[in-house]
């Protein structure tokens, strides 16, 4: 993997993940049609390069959850931190769970180039008609058990590349009545302990890799999850401050540019 590459792949991500374009899709579309030898590694480590960004963003706002959470169960105090904490422990389960056993098979069959922009379209339409029906009622502090729940099974489908966990979870948000910014907001929080999780599962993976790579691949791997951390850290601040008026509309209308492109891109 060269360098130029690794950088590419990191803006790609950083942007990508936080927005509710998907990640996996570009991240497999790109290798595919410049014909890039990318390690399957280097995926997940992007993937750390956002998280990374997500846990220094947020950092306030996860000591608080921590500690409100411990209170919770060690001192029976109720608040909102810890209420939040123990919701996104319980939304994490099932999508992790259900990623878990399905994630070779997305390896084998839904990495193709046409699934992935079939579930770019369909899911940027329904993007699209869920946000401009849905009513704003729900602010992230106020944000119910069934609400978090249902987001968090929701990034299940998150499996098939194209759909986006992002997309996929701040779609069900909106449709349960969840202010935009503050289903981006929990979007990101619910993403942090899957991506840590497939992080450490990989570890093994990434040692591996850089035992048999060359300097440059080093230099061009740890590039690459830097890349995507300072590119995630910009995405998340200007995405919760558009959102504050603006809608998924744009975003919509890309996911379906880029879908007919590869599907015209596959026909000539």
């Amino acid at each position: 993997m060269e360098i130029y590459q690794a950088i590419i792949l990191g803006i790609v991500q950083g942007l990508t993940e936080l927005l509710p374009i998907s990640s996996s899709a570009h991240l497999n579309l790109i290798p595919i049609i410049f014909n890039w030898n990318v390690p399957e590694s280097f995926d997940v480590a992007l993937h750390f390069g956002t998280l990374l960004a997500i846990g220094i963003f947020f950092f306030k706002d996860w000591l608080g959850l921590i500690a409100g959470g411990f209170k919770k169960v060690f001192k029976k105090e109720d608040s909102t931190e810890g209420r939040m904490f123990w919701y996104i422990v319980a939304a994490t389960i099932p999508g992790g769970i259900i990623g878990f056993i399905l994630d070779k098979y997305a390896e084998d069959f839904l990495t193709k180039p046409l699934i992935i922009a079939i579930a770019l379209i369909v899911m940027g339409i329904i993007l699209y008609i869920v946000d401009k029906n849905a009513k704003s009622e729900t602010d992230y502090e106020n944000m119910t058990f069934k609400q978090t729940f249902l987001i968090g099974l929701s990034q299940a489908l998150a499996f098939i590349p194209g759909v986006s966990r992002s997309g996929v979870t701040m779609t069900t948000g909106r449709a349960m009545g969840v202010k935009r910014e503050s289903t981006a907001k929990y979007s990101f929080m619910l993403s942090a302990p899957i991506v840590l999780a497939a992080t450490v599962f990989k570890l093994g993976d990434f040692i591996e890799y850089f035992t048999i790579a060359n300097t440059t691949g080093i230099i061009a791997f740890i590039l690459g999850v830097l890349v995507s951390f300072i590119v995630g850290i910009i995405v998340i601040k200007f995405l919760l401050n558009y959102l504050k008026k603006g809608s998924f509309k744009i975003f919509a209308i890309y996911r379906v540019i880029v879908g007919l492109l590869v599907i015209a891109w596959l026909i000539f």
